[in-house]
């Protein structure tokens, strides 16, 4: 008898399942759904991953005193944009409002009534919106990522907070707005699928004007005004960053349409996105060989990121072969103003106005070359570029966004940048510049053991 109820019971237990699905049986909308979240979330992850990569990068590509504090600040200043994000930015940069910036959504709840009340530039889309913040503020603290290149190895730790949260609050929103969340730019028809102008114009322009007010590193320049040479302690290191984030530009730029349907565009994406970096590393790594008579890596490395920064723009819109066009030019224009900006007096210890700035400025004119109109009328922003029949009308639209975001970035990062310095000051002293940032800002080393070392032989790091 117990045998007979204990098998019913199994045989229960096997069949309800089977009858609860069959009565709760998705739809295919509803899969469809799921799967594109599912995607943009992958997506999301795989772009805040790329915090990873700047920390790499910028910690190799700086000297060993400074390491701690360069990777550290990085989870830091993550943090602090995502508070601010949520609080204002994300209702800023995509809340319904005006022409120039949202006035609804902030303190987003994750919940769709809000959604559907506060988000219209975003319902194109079913994914739900607390993915939607998530995608969208990894794509800003990439941005900010960028700009603190400007300020690297000199910069006080109580900037780091403030212009972090302002840039947030104030500045990357707005230009998001423009060109993603209908604002005017968006309006006339602006092509940036992922940011080439919104993220990475933005960031540079900021490390732009940090690094002219916080003026060079200690020994940069001679009397004579040449620079010298200040090598990163760790090649590895920066090669392990550009590989993730050569790896998390698959999330940026695929995962911008934001669906893992329609057609499977996202992979056409991804397509153009690895194509044009191979080229700009391929390239930059070739032009150095012929200007420095050696193959020289940091140039290759960052011959990669400016063909990512210039494809970032035009991924959706253009052909393959114009996709490897873009990134081999995006790695030989980098290189070359990468020397001229040193020669001029400007020290950016990680070269990040000639890699996310004029790359970006590039990348986001090179739609108005080169989209196709088929391709254009599939994502539905803009039209064909000069050399498909469109003349200069996408191209002169590409211009006017490059030319508003700019200026607009500029300006408030000066005035913002300038109040700072003429109150609490933006840059250590020299005595804390020369000891390190880890040891004068955190009170220890990243690299504790061969600091002593260093210090005991009297080698400089």
């Amino acid at each position: 008898m117990l045998k007979k109820l204990l098998l019913a019971f199994g045989v229960m237990a096997l069949l309800f399942p089977t009858l609860a699905f069959a009565a709760d049986e998705a739809t295919v909308p509803q899969l469809q759904s799921a799967i594109d979240a599912v995607w943009v979330m992958l997506a999301a992850i795989l772009v805040i991953f790329m915090q990873a990569g700047f920390a790499l990068l910028e910690a190799g590509s700086t000297r060993m005193k400074n390491a701690g504090h360069v990777a550290g600040k990085t989870i830091l200043t993550f943090g602090l944009c995502a508070i601010a994000f949520w609080a204002v930015g994300f209702g800023f940069a995509f809340g319904d409002g005006n022409a120039f910036f949202g006035t609804t959504g902030f303190f987003v709840t994750g919940l769709e009534d809000q959604a559907a009340a506060a988000f219209g530039s975003l319902s194109f889309s079913d994914v739900p919106i607390g993915i939607k913040f998530l995608f969208q503020l990894a794509f800003a603290g990439v941005s900010l990522a960028i700009a603190w290149g400007g300020f690297a190895e000199r910069a006080k730790l109580p900037v780091y907070f403030i212009f972090g949260i302002l840039f947030t609050v104030v500045i990357y929103p707005i230009v998001a707005h423009w060109v993603w969340g209908g604002g005017w730019l968006s309006k006339l028809g602006m092509q940036d699928f992922a940011g080439s102008t919104v993220v990475h114009l933005q960031g540079a322009t900021a490390a732009l004007v940090a690094t002219i007010l916080l003026k060079p590193r200690i020994g940069k320049y001679n009397k004579d005004k040449t620079p010298n040479l200040i090598p990163g302690h760790n090649q590895v290191l920066s090669v392990l960053g550009v590989i993730i984030l050569w790896i998390g530009w698959f999330g940026f730029n695929p995962g911008s349409t934001l669906s893992a349907m329609n057609d499977g565009f996202f992979g056409y994406i991804a397509l153009t996105t690895n194509m044009a970096a191979a080229a700009g590393g391929v390239a930059a790594l070739i032009i150095s060989w012929m200007y420095f008579g050696k193959a020289d890596i940091p140039s290759m490395l960052n011959g990669v990121l400016a063909a990512l920064v210039a494809i970032t723009a035009a991924c959706a819109f253009v052909d393959t072969w114009a996709a490897i066009v873009i990134g081999a030019v995006a790695g030989i224009v980098t290189f070359f103003t990468a020397q001229w900006f040193e020669r001029a007096g400007i020290d950016d210890p990680i070269y990040a106005f000639s890699v996310h700035g004029i790359a970006g400025i590039w990348g986001t004119l090179s739609t108005g070359l080169f989209a196709t109109p088929e391709l254009s009328a599939k994502v539905g922003v803009g039209g064909a570029g000069l050399f498909y029949g469109g003349g200069l009308h996408q191209l002169g639209i590409q211009a006017l966004g490059l030319a508003g975001a700019f200026v607009f970035v500029l300006v408030l990062s000066f005035i913002i940048l300038g109040i700072l310095k003429a109150t609490i000051g933006l840059r250590v002293t020299e005595e804390e510049e020369i000891i390190g940032l880890d040891l004068s800002e955190h009170g220890s080393y990243g690299y504790p053991e061969q600091m002593k070392k260093a210090a005991q032989n009297g080698v400089s790091v």
